[in-house]
């Protein structure tokens, strides 16, 4: 009863027949409300006090920590046209098996017989190298022997000059010997002559003395022509030896000038036989890439290209492989005022798309099907979209990620930060205070903000 109206009607009712008036009337729905809402309060209060983990959100990706167990796609080195398949999607393969067959297109390669006939060219090419490399030593040896020769005559010339000279030096003692002998043949006919004046000696002792006297200056004039003669070979010895030098001269510079030429053949020949080397390599090579073979074991998960006939040119991607065994890792992408908060070592609770999970951002440790990773790289650069990229890889002291994750599957995750109180994280959240910063166990420092020096 409300007892709003001035007519009360409580003298006519008798309330000790009404039990449901009495039990109404009777409540304590107000001491109950007051003790709730002490209860309430309390809790309340206690709760502020409980720890709160800070984080921050991120979403990604699965990815691979190595780029060579990330999905490779295959490319042909070469142009050609494809002549049979040895695989189809989803097919397992080992590290060198065969995946295409390709047949060629150019026309410089269509010989059958290309690599016989290169190779003849190559061993053709080697025999005229010998030929050089034989012509190049036979003039060395050429030389030697001009040299040998050469310096055998020169000694030679030099002992005839030297017999030259002691001729003349021979000759000059036996001229002034014969001038001598013709100075005392002059002086006794000279004498004989007075002595004759005189009467003192006969015509015949004049005459004899006279003859004396014209023999020794006719063997003078012998030795003088003699002295001259010895005079003469010299001169000629000495000519001899010269023309001996400079005929070897000439001969070791016309041999040295022929092996200068075998030598730009030889080197010419080498030259062309490293080309054909080369050519021959270049020819095997692209003979063998004629077959594209999987660079590694894994799956067959996409097939670019279409079937037998089809024309594909260098570099044109044919396929793609999934590496067999890989290491998972989670590519997070966050936003540039949480880098700061982020660091090497740093835990990550991670929740996968497909997986259920019951996630509370502040007790991660009471989250259901979430998993647990550690920040193992940051981007020093922002990508496109201004965000920076992070990897995360399993924590190996927390439980396993799951076996049936694939590569390029979503994720979002809670990176966790410092553990504060509920009133704390309340406190900062009402003021847009950004999370505390702070170094994880394991984990480097935040580096010092650099110094300004202010002038003065």
């Amino acid at each position: 009863m409300l007892n709003i109206s001035l007519n009360s009607v409580n003298r006519y009712v008798d309330r000790s027949r009404l039990s449901s008036l009495q039990y109404v009337e009777n409540r304590k729905a107000g001491r109950v409300l007051l003790r709730l809402l002490i209860i309430f309060s309390v809790l309340f209060l206690i709760a502020l006090f409980l720890p709160w983990t800070q984080n921050v959100r991120a979403t990604g990706e699965l990815t691979t920590l190595r780029p060579n167990e990330r999905p490779q796609v295959i490319q042909t080195v070469i142009g050609g046209q494809v002549r049979q398949w040895y695989v189809r999607e989803g097919d397992f393969v080992e590290e060198g098996d065969t995946l295409l067959w390709l047949s060629e297109t150019k026309d410089a390669y269509f010989d059958t017989s290309l690599l016989d006939r290169t190779q003849s060219q190559v061993r053709a090419q080697e025999m005229s190298l010998e030929s050089y490399n034989s012509k190049v030593a036979a003039l060395a040896d050429q030389m030697d022997a001009l040299r040998e020769s050469g310096r055998l005559r020169t000694e030679q010339a030099r002992n005839e000059l030297r017999q030259a000279q002691l001729t003349v030096a021979s000759d000059s003692m036996d001229l002034e010997a014969t001038r001598l002998n013709t100075e005392v043949a002059r002086e006794q006919y000279e004498r004989i002559e007075s002595l004759y004046d005189q009467g003192l000696k006969s015509l015949t002792d004049l005459e004899n003395r006279r003859v004396t006297y014209q023999q020794a200056q006719a063997e003078l004039i012998s030795a003088e022509n003699k002295l001259l003669a010895s005079r003469n070979k010299v001169i000629n010895a000495r000519v001899e030896l010269n023309a001996i030098q400079a005929k070897l001269r000439d001969d070791l510079a016309k041999t040295s000038s022929d092996r200068y030429t075998a030598l730009s053949g030889r080197f010419d020949a080498e030259a062309k036989v490293a080309d054909l080397q080369n050519q021959f390599s270049n020819y095997e090579r692209r003979t063998d890439l004629y077959y594209v073979r999987a660079p590694q074991a894994g799956y067959v998960t996409q097939i670019m290209s279409a079937g037998i006939g089809q024309t594909l040119s260098a570099g044109e991607q044919i396929l793609t492989i999934v590496p067999s065994d890989y290491d998972l890792a989670v590519e997070l992408y966050v936003r540039p005022i949480d880098l700061p908060l982020m660091d090497i070592g740093q835990e990550v609770n991670i929740q996968f798309d497909g997986w259920p999970a019951i996630v509370f951002s502040g007790w991660p440790n009471t989250s259901y099907g979430t998993y647990r990773g550690k920040i193992v790289a940051i981007d020093r650069a922002s990508n496109v979209g201004g965000q920076y990229r992070m990897m995360v890889a399993p924590d190996p002291d927390e439980r396993d990620w799951p076996e049936a994750l694939r590569v390029g599957s979503g994720a979002s995750a809670l990176i966790l930060l410092k553990n504060v109180p509920i009133w704390y994280e309340l406190w900062r959240k009402v003021n847009g205070f950004p999370p505390d910063l702070y170094a994880p166990e394991g984990g480097s420092a935040p580096p010092a903000p650099p110094k300004i020096k202010v002038p003065k």
